[in-house]
């Protein structure tokens, strides 16, 4: 069985446990007079029960899943270029029931942000429906959690993306600058609301002097969180060095290219486009 029958098979019979169980509190009322009656009233009360526990179960989800483990595989897919990881996150978390946990959208929008910034050069148009996807899915997120910055800002760079990767989006521009302003009102000194920022010209696009202050900015602020407690989201540092390092080295600053680029692997050691970007440094 595939992944999306799997997910269609479990959401049929979360359906079918919802219609149970009211069925069973239509069929279990006072009503049955014979013996065969009681033996009914129990059970429908049973199946009611169960029925009641499956739906339950289907809520808890969001309470019980282990977002840093879902956040890991995101990144994993990311640095090794793997589309189809990335895309097998998306169909799992999209097809379970999330309610209206933040970061439940919040992650299946980084989810397809990702595989958007992973099939930009190779296929547009999955790229831009990955785009839109993650726009939708931050719409839920931050309609949920209206001071949430890290939400704001990652559904910021998806329009961004979606901004250059669809024919006619005349607003995603705008509304991208919009969201991020917000994200750094809210939040000015979060690492990923700063990384996101510092790429306004889009993930591969070129990252000039205001961009490398930008995204020495973002790894002091890495830096500073690496120190305390462990975070959800926590992903990020490892880009941040890697976009330092090529704006460095597009620069001609090769010592400093090679550091940051070292930093990166020693984050992400999977880091592609780390591991390439020093191949050019030492050959």
């Amino acid at each position: 069985m595939s992944i999306s029958e799997g997910v269609a098979a479990g959401e049929t019979a979360v359906a079918s446990a919802e219609k149970m169980a009211v069925l069973a509190w239509i069929m279990s009322g006072a009503h049955f007079t014979e013996p065969t009656g009681l033996f009914m009233q129990v059970f429908t009360r049973a199946t009611f029960v169960l029925a009641l526990a499956f739906v339950a179960g289907r809520g808890a989800y969001a309470a019980d899943t282990d977002w840093p483990d879902v956040e890991g595989r995101i990144q994993y897919g990311f640095y090794t270029e793997d589309a189809r990881t990335l895309a097998d996150v998306v169909n799992q978390l999209s097809g379970a029931e999330g309610g209206d946990d933040p970061l439940h959208h919040y992650y299946v929008g980084l989810a397809n942000y990702r595989l958007a910034t992973v099939l930009a050069a190779k296929d547009k148009t999955r790229a831009r429906e990955a785009a839109a996807r993650c726009v939708s899915r931050l719409d839920v997120a931050v309609s949920g959690k209206s001071d949430f910055a890290e939400g704001l800002a990652l559904q910021s760079a998806c329009l961004r993306a979606l901004s250059t990767l669809a024919l006619w989006k005349p607003l995603a521009g705008p509304r991208s600058n919009g969201q991020m302003e917000r994200a750094v009102k809210l939040a000015p000194k979060d690492p990923r609301v700063l990384l996101l920022q510092a790429l306004e010209n889009g993930e591969g696009g070129k990252i000039d002097a205001p961009a490398i202050a930008k995204l020495e900015k973002a790894a002091a602020a890495f830096e500073a969180e690496r120190q305390g407690v462990d975070r959800t989201p926590g992903w990020g540092a490892a880009e941040a060095y890697a976009y330092l390092g090529r704006g460095y080295l597009d620069q001609g600053n090769v010592v400093a290219a090679r550091d940051a680029l070292e930093r990166a692997l020693l984050i992400a050691p999977d880091f592609v486009m780390a591991r390439k970007l020093l191949t050019r440094i030492t050959g």
